[in-house]
């Protein structure tokens, strides 16, 4: 039901071959009967991820891109908020987007829209990119924040009554809804290169005062930053997150290409944006997008 709690799983992996895209969809399905049948399960592969373990033990988050694992991060019922799983297929037999679908993913047409996660799969293949930008401006340039990346595949998605294609291509993703929802996000360019820059970069993060109490931050990185782009030195970039949001668990990947742009959603929903971007300015490489996603005070 749209009500029920969502799941996303995220999980690194080799490029893939054919025994290795069975192993993983394999891997899904076990995964899929851990959670609740009404739990909205949502499952991608990436080359890297980052996680915030949680427990007794430290809650440092990790970037991990070498080897495999994985996390799921499950969000509960929260009156008042919606979380809704898309999902777009790329037919080269019809192309055409219809607004209603749109609509009903709670893209368009959704005054309490605030953020949405989105993630392009299988983006090797031809023209998965220019579909990925296709979807996205058709909502980009709404007063909402948008973050996501490019992964290698799609391996679950409960929510969605069509057979999944693993060689198929297109586009999946969270829409979050709700007065109470805050959010804002921040690109690191290129250019941000040392510990240094980096921690400025989240000082711009966390001027824009969104409450850290009941709240979850996400991370998607270019593939080729992590501890190469940083001379050897890994977990640069969760570690400045950590240190400046200490409470916030961090959660993520590394892709293909990064979706996103300074953006915040403030108490009184009005749209900050550092520069004006248009939707076609939020594709990047060699960057990560850093976001905040506050979903309310419980009443």
């Amino acid at each position: 039901s749209p009500s029920a709690p969502s799941a996303v799983t995220f999980a690194p992996c080799a490029p893939c071959c054919a025994a290795r895209k069975r192993a993983t969809t394999e891997t899904a399905v076990a995964l899929e009967k851990l959670f609740p049948r009404q739990c909205q399960v949502l499952g991608v592969v990436a080359p890297g991820i980052v996680v915030t373990p949680m427990g007794p033990g430290s809650s440092r988050p990790q970037e991990i891109e070498i080897g495999e694992s994985g996390f799921a991060l499950l969000f509960p019922q929260v009156e008042g908020i919606k979380i809704q799983p898309f999902r777009f297929v790329k037919n080269p037999k019809n192309l055409s987007l219809e607004r209603r679908r749109f609509t009903e993913a709670g893209l368009l047409d959704n005054p309490e829209l605030r953020v949405v996660l989105v993630f392009g799969y299988n983006c090797c293949k031809v023209g998965a990119s220019s579909y990925l930008q296709r979807v996205v401006r058709a909502f980009g340039d709404t007063n909402v924040v948008v973050a996501g990346g490019q992964v290698d595949n799609l391996v679950s998605l409960t929510s969605d009554t069509c057979p999944l294609d693993v060689d198929g291509t297109g586009v999946v993703g969270l829409s979050v809804s709700g007065q109470r929802v805050q959010s804002a996000s921040v690109l690191l360019s290129e250019d941000v290169s040392d510990e240094k820059a980096v921690e400025a970069a989240m000082q711009r993060l966390k001027a824009a005062g969104i409450p850290e109490r009941d709240t979850v931050g996400f991370m998607f990185a270019c593939v080729g930053r992590g501890a190469q782009f940083y001379r050897a030195r890994g977990n640069v970039e969760a570690d400045a997150f950590r240190k400046a949001f200490p409470g916030v668990p961090l959660f993520g990947f590394f892709g293909n290409g990064e979706i996103g742009c300074d953006r915040i959603v403030t108490g009184n929903f009005v749209l900050r944006r550092c520069s004006e971007v248009r939707a076609e300015d939020l594709f990047h490489s060699y960057t990560t997008v850093l976001a905040l996603v506050h979903l309310g005070a419980s009443r």
